[in-house]
């Protein structure tokens, strides 16, 4: 099987490089590979002391950054590498400032798995969520460099659980530790054999809470809200709108909104506005315009929108009406205002916990919408409960890094 899965990954490189001529995406996935190892010949010398951070792309990496920096701090005197897989982690998070290194993850062929390894030579190695490149593992076996799996998940239709998948298995038997984020999955890894596992839980809540410390104001937010009752639409799509926008249309002029859709292309930021019948300002037009005046404010930028959840009195989190689902719920959460999602939402863990407990509302059509909307707006009480309740989700249950930290001195 194992035979198999290099040939697999040969032929999956081959066919890449093919699509690569017709899609942007991939040629920057295919493109991003080529310099990598002159890069970490320059940049990492035989004494060097590395420790390395494995992430698909930026959910993952997001979710291991509070790891990383307790690791940069407790390893001064390390190199930091970070790799990625996805090019949609890559080219957002490239010139972060906590890698010494960021670079692609060279395709798990044997080869390249050993030249890497070996320019890297790492002290320590870290893969967050998942992402199982077996020929990456295999090779920090023989090298017998600690690794461990953090914020771990672990479900029934993976490769490890499947009678066919022993190979798979095998290469788990690399890790030192598994951090796992609940019980099911210590569960389910315990069940095929590995003891060495922990729930840690999420470090995305460590992640979340930290918000809270840093300097969350923008000025031209406040001078566009000016202390009325804000809802913040985060990372929509069309679908989403399709179901806002007559609310939004409709709405008591002392209510503001601030749209920060997934997509900013210009035409669907043009066609937004233009549905929209109140007052509406972009960011990229605000300078020299009195945002007070205006009813909804779109931000047609990308790197702003967990400091305007700040200012929200209702939060909106999109991408419930699509597929795979919702975005990222809990930075809304970690401000305490509620939240409002669309129905798709049974793959994200913290969204159903978060449902169940009360403090994020699901609406499946516009009548929904407005019923949900009208009485958090017009019941303080019930507003204020619903807040709470997001604010405490993430409290209790921050606390993984330490766990991880802590367990790996």
């Amino acid at each position: 099987m194992l035979f198999l899965y290099n040939l697999l990954i040969i032929i999956s490189g081959f066919f890449l490089k093919i699509i690569a001529l017709f899609s942007p995406k991939m040629k920057l996935f295919i493109d991003g590979r080529k310099n990598v190892f002159a890069l970490l010949k320059e940049k990492i010398n035989p004494e060097d002391k590395t420790i390395w951070f494995h992430s698909a792309s930026l959910g993952e990496y997001e979710q291991g950054l509070p790891v990383i920096e307790k690791i940069k701090e407790k390893y001064p005197a390390h190199k930091i590498i970070v790799t990625f897989f996805s090019p949609s982690g890559y080219e957002v998070r490239k010139n972060n400032n906590v890698a010494d290194i960021t670079i692609y993850l060279p395709l798990d062929t044997k080869s390249n798995a050993k030249q890497f390894l070996k320019l890297v030579h790492p002290e320590l190695a870290f893969f967050i969520k998942y992402e199982f490149w077996l020929n990456y593992l295999n090779e920090l076996k023989k090298l017998k460099t600690p690794t461990y799996l953090i914020s771990g998940i672990f479900r029934d239709n993976q490769m490890f659980f499947k009678w066919y998948g022993g190979f798979y298995r095998k290469a788990l038997e690399t890790f030192t530790y598994f951090f796992v984020q609940n019980e099911n999955s210590k569960v389910k890894i315990e069940a095929i054999g590995f003891q060495n596992v922990i729930v840690s839980g999420d470090t995305r809540f460590d992640r979340v809470n930290a918000i809270l410390e840093r300097d969350n104001s923008l000025e031209f937010i406040e001078a566009f809200k000016k202390n009325q009752p804000t809802i913040i639409i985060g990372s929509s799509w069309p679908k989403d709108e399709t179901i806002l926008i007559e609310y939004i249309n409709q709405a008591a002029a002392s209510v503001k909104f601030i749209l920060a859709p997934h997509n900013i292309k210009a035409e669907q930021i043009e066609n937004l506005k233009k549905a929209i019948t109140k007052q509406t300002v972009l960011f990229s037009e605000k300078e020299n315009k009195n945002l007070a005046d205006y009813n909804v404010f779109i931000i047609d930028t990308v790197g702003l929108l967990t400091k305007i959840y700040s200012y929200g009195t209702i939060a909106y989190v999109g991408g419930g009406f699509g597929n795979p689902g919702i975005h990222n719920i809990l930075e809304p959460a970690t401000f305490g205002i509620p939240i409002v999602i669309g129905p798709n939402y049974s793959k994200f863990a913290e969204a159903i916990e978060l449902v169940n407990l009360g403090g994020c509302m699901i609406v499946s059509d516009k009548e929904k919408l407005k019923q949900i909307f009208d009485r958090l707006l017009s019941d303080q009480n019930f507003l204020s409960e619903k807040g709470k309740i997001c604010r405490s989700y993430i409290q209790n249950n921050k606390g993984a890094t330490s766990t991880i930290i802590n367990t790996i001195s």
